[in-house]
Protein backbone atom coordinates (compact mmCIF):
# COMPACT_ATOMS: atom_id res chain seq x y z
CA UNK A 1 0.00 0.00 0.00
CA UNK A 2 1.04 3.57 -0.37
CA UNK A 3 1.80 6.22 2.16
CA UNK A 4 0.35 9.71 1.76
CA UNK A 5 3.60 10.78 0.12
CA UNK A 6 3.62 7.85 -2.31
CA UNK A 7 -0.03 8.40 -3.20
CA UNK A 8 0.87 11.77 -4.60
CA UNK A 9 3.08 10.10 -7.19
CA UNK A 10 0.59 7.40 -8.15
CA UNK A 11 2.50 4.72 -6.30
CA UNK A 12 5.55 4.60 -8.54
CA UNK A 13 7.66 5.82 -5.66
CA UNK A 14 6.70 2.82 -3.59
CA UNK A 15 7.88 0.47 -6.32
CA UNK A 16 11.15 2.17 -7.20
CA UNK A 17 12.55 3.18 -4.04
CA UNK A 18 7.05 4.52 -0.74
CA UNK A 19 -3.89 7.76 18.72
CA UNK A 20 -5.02 11.03 18.82
CA UNK A 21 -7.36 12.80 16.52
CA UNK A 22 -5.64 16.07 17.29
CA UNK A 23 -2.41 17.48 15.97
CA UNK A 24 0.84 16.49 17.65
CA UNK A 25 4.19 18.12 17.74
CA UNK A 26 7.05 16.06 16.37
CA UNK A 27 8.63 13.94 19.14
CA UNK A 28 11.91 15.06 20.57
CA UNK A 29 14.95 13.32 19.13
CA UNK A 30 16.53 10.79 21.44
CA UNK A 31 20.15 9.68 21.38
CA UNK A 32 21.23 7.34 18.60
CA UNK A 33 21.80 3.74 19.64
CA UNK A 34 23.57 0.85 18.02
CA UNK A 35 24.01 -2.71 19.28
CA UNK A 36 27.16 -3.52 17.32
CA UNK A 37 30.07 -1.50 16.00
CA UNK A 38 30.48 -0.93 12.27
CA UNK A 39 27.89 -0.02 9.66
CA UNK A 40 28.95 3.58 10.08
CA UNK A 41 27.43 4.78 6.82
CA UNK A 42 24.11 3.06 7.57
CA UNK A 43 23.91 4.63 11.02
CA UNK A 44 24.74 8.03 9.56
CA UNK A 45 21.90 7.62 7.05
CA UNK A 46 19.47 6.87 9.89
CA UNK A 47 20.70 9.91 11.79
CA UNK A 48 20.26 12.05 8.67
CA UNK A 49 16.64 10.92 8.30
CA UNK A 50 15.88 12.04 11.86
CA UNK A 51 17.71 15.33 11.29
CA UNK A 52 15.45 15.88 8.27
CA UNK A 53 12.27 15.45 10.30
CA UNK A 54 11.59 11.72 10.73
CA UNK A 55 10.63 11.15 14.40
CA UNK A 56 12.35 7.77 14.57
CA UNK A 57 14.23 5.28 12.41
CA UNK A 58 15.31 1.68 12.88
CA UNK A 59 17.36 -0.65 10.71
CA UNK A 60 18.80 -4.12 11.02
CA UNK A 61 21.34 -5.77 8.75
CA UNK A 62 22.89 -9.21 8.47
CA UNK A 63 25.99 -10.29 6.62
CA UNK A 64 26.37 -14.04 6.87
CA UNK A 65 25.85 -14.77 10.57
CA UNK A 66 26.80 -11.31 11.75
CA UNK A 67 23.97 -8.96 12.65
CA UNK A 68 23.70 -5.27 13.43
CA UNK A 69 20.93 -3.02 14.73
CA UNK A 70 20.82 0.76 14.51
CA UNK A 71 18.24 3.27 15.68
CA UNK A 72 17.82 7.03 15.64
CA UNK A 73 15.21 9.16 17.34
CA UNK A 74 12.48 7.56 19.43
CA UNK A 75 12.75 3.98 18.20
CA UNK A 76 13.56 0.57 19.63
CA UNK A 77 15.62 -2.01 17.77
CA UNK A 78 12.85 -4.61 17.99
CA UNK A 79 9.98 -2.32 17.02
CA UNK A 80 7.15 -3.82 15.00
CA UNK A 81 5.68 -1.68 12.23
CA UNK A 82 3.28 -1.68 9.31
CA UNK A 83 5.26 -2.86 6.28
CA UNK A 84 2.93 -1.64 3.53
CA UNK A 85 3.73 -3.01 0.09
CA UNK A 86 6.33 -5.46 1.38
CA UNK A 87 3.16 -7.52 1.86
CA UNK A 88 3.21 -8.04 -1.90
CA UNK A 89 6.23 -10.35 -1.78
CA UNK A 90 4.45 -12.60 0.73
CA UNK A 91 1.35 -12.71 -1.47
CA UNK A 92 3.32 -13.48 -4.63
CA UNK A 93 5.19 -16.25 -2.81
CA UNK A 94 1.92 -17.94 -1.84
CA UNK A 95 0.65 -17.82 -5.43
CA UNK A 96 3.91 -19.30 -6.73
CA UNK A 97 3.62 -22.08 -4.15
CA UNK A 98 0.10 -22.79 -5.41
CA UNK A 99 1.43 -22.99 -8.96
CA UNK A 100 4.14 -25.42 -7.82
CA UNK A 101 1.35 -27.54 -6.32
CA UNK A 102 -0.49 -27.45 -9.70
CA UNK A 103 -3.47 -25.73 -8.15
CA UNK A 104 -3.30 -22.80 -10.54
CA UNK A 105 -1.18 -21.48 -13.37
CA UNK A 106 0.09 -17.92 -13.30
CA UNK A 107 -0.95 -17.61 -16.92
CA UNK A 108 -4.57 -18.36 -16.02
CA UNK A 109 -6.87 -15.48 -16.88
CA UNK A 110 -8.09 -13.67 -13.78
CA UNK A 111 -11.61 -14.38 -15.01
CA UNK A 112 -11.11 -18.10 -14.35
CA UNK A 113 -10.81 -17.49 -10.62
CA UNK A 114 -12.77 -14.26 -10.20
CA UNK A 115 -15.55 -14.38 -12.81
CA UNK A 116 -17.06 -10.99 -13.54
CA UNK A 117 -14.89 -9.12 -11.00
CA UNK A 118 -12.50 -7.39 -13.41
CA UNK A 119 -15.08 -5.72 -15.64
CA UNK A 120 -16.07 -2.17 -16.41
CA UNK A 121 -14.82 0.84 -18.36
CA UNK A 122 -12.55 -1.33 -20.49
CA UNK A 123 -11.24 -3.68 -17.82
CA UNK A 124 -11.53 -7.33 -18.82
CA UNK A 125 -10.42 -10.21 -16.60
CA UNK A 126 -10.63 -12.57 -19.56
CA UNK A 127 -7.64 -10.81 -21.11
CA UNK A 128 -5.64 -10.31 -17.90
CA UNK A 129 -3.51 -13.03 -16.31
CA UNK A 130 -2.55 -13.68 -12.72
CA UNK A 131 1.09 -13.15 -13.71
CA UNK A 132 0.23 -9.67 -14.98
CA UNK A 133 -1.26 -8.86 -11.59
CA UNK A 134 1.96 -9.86 -9.88
CA UNK A 135 4.37 -7.94 -12.12
CA UNK A 136 2.12 -4.89 -12.58
CA UNK A 137 1.68 -5.26 -16.33
CA UNK A 138 -2.11 -5.73 -16.10
CA UNK A 139 -2.99 -2.08 -16.77
CA UNK A 140 -5.67 -2.29 -14.06
CA UNK A 141 -6.39 1.11 -12.51
CA UNK A 142 -4.88 1.68 -9.07
CA UNK A 143 -7.57 2.12 -6.45
CA UNK A 144 -5.33 4.44 -4.44
CA UNK A 145 -5.22 6.87 -7.36
CA UNK A 146 -8.98 7.41 -7.16
CA UNK A 147 -9.57 11.01 -5.96
CA UNK A 148 -12.48 10.06 -3.71
CA UNK A 149 -10.52 7.23 -2.12
CA UNK A 150 -7.54 9.53 -1.59
CA UNK A 151 -9.69 12.16 0.06
CA UNK A 152 -11.28 9.68 2.43
CA UNK A 153 -8.20 7.58 3.22
CA UNK A 154 -5.11 9.76 2.84
CA UNK A 155 -6.25 13.32 3.56
CA UNK A 156 -7.64 14.93 6.72
CA UNK A 157 -10.82 12.85 6.36
CA UNK A 158 -8.71 9.86 7.41
CA UNK A 159 -9.20 10.94 11.02
CA UNK A 160 -12.96 10.40 10.62
CA UNK A 161 -12.65 7.17 8.62
CA UNK A 162 -9.59 5.47 10.15
CA UNK A 163 -11.64 2.64 11.69
CA UNK A 164 -13.78 1.91 8.62
CA UNK A 165 -13.64 -1.61 7.16
CA UNK A 166 -13.07 -1.99 3.44
CA UNK A 167 -13.79 -5.28 1.71
CA UNK A 168 -11.55 -6.30 -1.19
CA UNK A 169 -14.64 -6.27 -3.40
CA UNK A 170 -15.22 -2.62 -2.48
CA UNK A 171 -11.62 -1.70 -3.29
CA UNK A 172 -11.79 -3.40 -6.70
CA UNK A 173 -15.15 -1.82 -7.44
CA UNK A 174 -13.65 1.64 -6.95
CA UNK A 175 -10.91 0.81 -9.45
CA UNK A 176 -13.43 -0.50 -11.99
CA UNK A 177 -15.10 2.92 -12.19
CA UNK A 178 -12.03 4.10 -14.12
CA UNK A 179 -10.54 3.08 -17.44
CA UNK A 180 -7.46 0.85 -17.39
CA UNK A 181 -4.08 2.51 -17.79
CA UNK A 182 -3.21 0.39 -20.84
CA UNK A 183 -3.99 -2.94 -22.51
CA UNK A 184 -2.76 -5.95 -20.49
CA UNK A 185 0.88 -6.79 -21.09
CA UNK A 186 1.74 -3.67 -23.09
CA UNK A 187 3.38 -1.54 -20.38
CA UNK A 188 4.17 -1.34 -16.66
CA UNK A 189 2.37 0.64 -13.96
CA UNK A 190 2.26 0.02 -10.22
CA UNK A 191 -1.27 -0.76 -9.05
CA UNK A 192 -2.39 -1.81 -5.60
CA UNK A 193 -5.57 -3.18 -7.14
CA UNK A 194 -3.44 -5.94 -8.68
CA UNK A 195 -2.60 -7.32 -5.26
CA UNK A 196 -6.06 -6.91 -3.81
CA UNK A 197 -7.11 -9.18 -6.69
CA UNK A 198 -4.16 -11.51 -6.04
CA UNK A 199 -5.35 -11.96 -2.46
CA UNK A 200 -8.84 -12.72 -3.74
CA UNK A 201 -7.41 -15.35 -6.13
CA UNK A 202 -5.63 -17.05 -3.22
CA UNK A 203 -8.90 -17.20 -1.32
CA UNK A 204 -10.77 -18.64 -4.32
CA UNK A 205 -8.12 -21.32 -4.96
CA UNK A 206 -7.65 -22.40 -1.33
CA UNK A 207 -11.01 -21.63 0.23
CA UNK A 208 -9.23 -19.67 2.99
CA UNK A 209 -8.46 -15.96 3.45
CA UNK A 210 -5.16 -14.97 1.89
CA UNK A 211 -3.82 -13.98 5.32
CA UNK A 212 -4.39 -17.46 6.71
CA UNK A 213 -2.43 -18.90 3.79
CA UNK A 214 0.42 -16.45 4.38
CA UNK A 215 0.51 -17.47 8.02
CA UNK A 216 0.28 -21.20 7.31
CA UNK A 217 2.80 -21.28 4.48
CA UNK A 218 5.34 -18.62 5.48
CA UNK A 219 4.92 -17.09 8.92
CA UNK A 220 4.65 -20.30 10.94
CA UNK A 221 7.27 -22.40 9.07
CA UNK A 222 9.84 -19.59 9.34
CA UNK A 223 8.82 -18.82 12.95
CA UNK A 224 8.26 -15.15 12.19
CA UNK A 225 7.00 -14.26 15.64
CA UNK A 226 6.72 -10.52 14.98
CA UNK A 227 4.86 -10.91 11.68
CA UNK A 228 1.09 -10.84 11.34
CA UNK A 229 -1.73 -10.24 8.90
CA UNK A 230 -3.97 -8.01 11.04
CA UNK A 231 -7.17 -8.01 8.99
CA UNK A 232 -9.27 -5.35 10.72
CA UNK A 233 -7.24 -5.11 13.95
CA UNK A 234 -6.46 -1.42 14.41
CA UNK A 235 -3.59 -1.48 16.91
CA UNK A 236 0.08 -2.32 16.60
CA UNK A 237 1.46 -5.14 18.76
CA UNK A 238 4.23 -4.32 21.20
CA UNK A 239 7.02 -3.41 21.12
CA UNK A 240 6.31 -0.60 18.68
CA UNK A 241 6.54 3.14 18.32
CA UNK A 242 3.94 5.67 17.30
CA UNK A 243 3.38 6.47 13.61
CA UNK A 244 3.03 10.02 12.30
CA UNK A 245 1.65 11.71 9.19
CA UNK A 246 0.84 15.22 8.00
CA UNK A 247 -2.18 13.87 6.06
CA UNK A 248 -1.59 16.51 3.45
CA UNK A 249 -0.20 16.86 -0.06
CA UNK A 250 1.02 20.35 0.85
CA UNK A 251 4.82 20.12 1.24
CA UNK A 252 4.69 23.11 3.60
CA UNK A 253 2.10 21.58 5.94
CA UNK A 254 3.25 21.66 9.56
CA UNK A 255 0.50 19.86 11.49
CA UNK A 256 1.52 16.33 12.45
CA UNK A 257 -1.02 13.65 13.37
CA UNK A 258 -0.65 10.39 15.25
CA UNK A 259 -1.91 7.76 12.78
CA UNK A 260 -0.75 4.66 14.65
CA UNK A 261 -4.23 3.19 14.85
CA UNK A 262 -6.05 2.41 11.61
CA UNK A 263 -8.11 -0.34 10.05
CA UNK A 264 -5.64 -1.96 7.61
CA UNK A 265 -8.41 -3.45 5.48
CA UNK A 266 -7.97 -0.26 3.43
CA UNK A 267 -4.83 -1.96 2.08
CA UNK A 268 -5.82 -5.64 2.17
CA UNK A 269 -3.33 -7.89 0.32
CA UNK A 270 -1.64 -4.86 -1.21
CA UNK A 271 -0.13 -3.74 2.08
CA UNK A 272 -1.74 -4.64 5.41
CA UNK A 273 0.96 -6.74 7.10
CA UNK A 274 2.94 -5.99 10.26
CA UNK A 275 6.46 -7.22 10.95
CA UNK A 276 9.86 -6.16 12.28
CA UNK A 277 13.30 -5.84 10.74
CA UNK A 278 14.48 -9.22 11.98
CA UNK A 279 11.53 -11.14 10.54
CA UNK A 280 11.67 -9.33 7.21
CA UNK A 281 15.30 -10.30 6.78
CA UNK A 282 14.54 -13.89 7.73
CA UNK A 283 11.79 -13.99 5.10
CA UNK A 284 13.79 -12.57 2.21
CA UNK A 285 16.88 -14.61 3.04
CA UNK A 286 14.80 -17.80 3.19
CA UNK A 287 13.13 -16.91 -0.10
CA UNK A 288 16.42 -16.45 -1.96
CA UNK A 289 18.03 -19.46 -0.33
CA UNK A 290 15.29 -21.65 -1.82
CA UNK A 291 13.46 -22.49 1.41
CA UNK A 292 10.03 -21.30 0.24
CA UNK A 293 9.87 -22.03 -3.49
CA UNK A 294 11.18 -24.68 -5.89
CA UNK A 295 13.93 -23.49 -8.23
CA UNK A 296 11.56 -23.13 -11.18
CA UNK A 297 9.15 -20.87 -9.31
CA UNK A 298 11.96 -18.76 -7.84
CA UNK A 299 13.32 -18.36 -11.36
CA UNK A 300 9.89 -17.11 -12.50
CA UNK A 301 9.66 -14.76 -9.53
CA UNK A 302 12.97 -13.12 -10.41
CA UNK A 303 12.20 -12.76 -14.12
CA UNK A 304 11.80 -9.01 -14.31
CA UNK A 305 10.26 -6.39 -16.57
CA UNK A 306 11.60 -2.83 -16.90
CA UNK A 307 9.86 -0.11 -14.92
CA UNK A 308 10.73 2.89 -17.06
CA UNK A 309 13.37 4.26 -19.39
CA UNK A 310 14.04 6.98 -16.83
CA UNK A 311 14.95 4.41 -14.17
CA UNK A 312 16.90 1.59 -15.86
CA UNK A 313 18.43 0.69 -12.50
CA UNK A 314 15.06 -0.69 -11.37
CA UNK A 315 13.08 -3.65 -12.66
CA UNK A 316 10.18 -5.64 -11.26
CA UNK A 317 9.58 -9.37 -10.98
CA UNK A 318 6.66 -11.10 -9.28
CA UNK A 319 6.20 -9.14 -6.08
CA UNK A 320 9.90 -8.33 -6.12
CA UNK A 321 11.89 -5.26 -7.02
CA UNK A 322 15.40 -5.58 -8.42
CA UNK A 323 17.75 -2.64 -8.29
CA UNK A 324 21.32 -1.90 -9.29
CA UNK A 325 22.95 0.32 -6.69
CA UNK A 326 25.45 3.10 -7.35
CA UNK A 327 28.37 0.82 -6.48
CA UNK A 328 27.23 -1.82 -8.98
CA UNK A 329 25.77 -4.24 -6.45
CA UNK A 330 22.38 -5.81 -7.14
CA UNK A 331 19.74 -6.20 -4.44
CA UNK A 332 16.26 -7.68 -4.37
CA UNK A 333 13.30 -6.91 -2.16
CA UNK A 334 10.53 -4.37 -1.85
CA UNK A 335 9.65 -1.00 -0.38
CA UNK A 336 6.50 -0.33 1.55
CA UNK A 337 4.55 2.70 2.67
CA UNK A 338 1.36 3.19 4.63
CA UNK A 339 0.16 5.92 6.99
CA UNK A 340 3.04 6.96 9.23
CA UNK A 341 5.32 4.19 8.06
CA UNK A 342 7.98 3.91 5.36
CA UNK A 343 9.91 0.63 5.04
CA UNK A 344 12.51 -1.12 2.89
CA UNK A 345 13.65 -4.76 2.93
CA UNK A 346 16.35 -6.05 0.58
CA UNK A 347 18.87 -8.83 0.19
CA UNK A 348 21.62 -9.83 -2.19
CA UNK A 349 20.71 -12.57 -4.67
CA UNK A 350 22.48 -15.23 -2.56
CA UNK A 351 20.55 -14.24 0.56
CA UNK A 352 23.75 -13.56 2.49
CA UNK A 353 23.61 -9.79 2.99
CA UNK A 354 20.26 -8.28 3.98
CA UNK A 355 18.74 -5.09 5.33
CA UNK A 356 15.34 -4.05 6.66
CA UNK A 357 14.44 -0.58 7.88
CA UNK A 358 11.53 1.62 8.89
CA UNK A 359 10.80 5.31 9.41
CA UNK A 360 7.77 6.08 11.56
CA UNK A 361 6.71 8.97 9.31
CA UNK A 362 5.54 9.28 5.72
CA UNK A 363 6.60 12.80 4.70
CA UNK A 364 10.36 12.95 5.27
CA UNK A 365 13.56 10.94 5.13
CA UNK A 366 15.39 9.15 2.32
CA UNK A 367 15.14 5.38 2.79
CA UNK A 368 17.07 4.76 -0.43
CA UNK A 369 20.04 6.53 1.15
CA UNK A 370 20.00 3.92 3.92
CA UNK A 371 19.94 1.09 1.36
CA UNK A 372 22.87 2.60 -0.52
CA UNK A 373 24.79 3.13 2.71
CA UNK A 374 24.38 -0.47 3.86
CA UNK A 375 25.28 -2.21 0.64
CA UNK A 376 27.76 0.32 -0.78
CA UNK A 377 29.06 2.18 2.29
CA UNK A 378 31.17 1.10 5.23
Amino acid sequence: MTSVRAARTALAATAVVALTAGALAAPAVAATTSKKPGHTATQQALDAAVAEGVPGAVAQARSGRTGWTGTAGERGGQDRYRVGSITKTFVATVLLQLQAEHRLDLDDPVEKWLPGVVRGHGHDGRKTTVRQLLNHTSGIYDVTSDPGFQQKVFGPEFLENRYDTWTPEQLVAVAMTHEPDFAPGTAWSYSNTNYVLAGMVIEKVTGRPYGKEVERRIVKPLKLRATSVPGTRTTLPQPSSRAYSKLSIDPDATTIHDVTELNPSLAHAAGEMISDSNDLQTFYRALFKGKLLPKGELREMTRTVPISAEHPEFSYGLGLQQQKLSCGKEVWGHGGGIHGSSSEAHTTRDGEHSLALNFNADWAGDSQRVVEAEFCGS
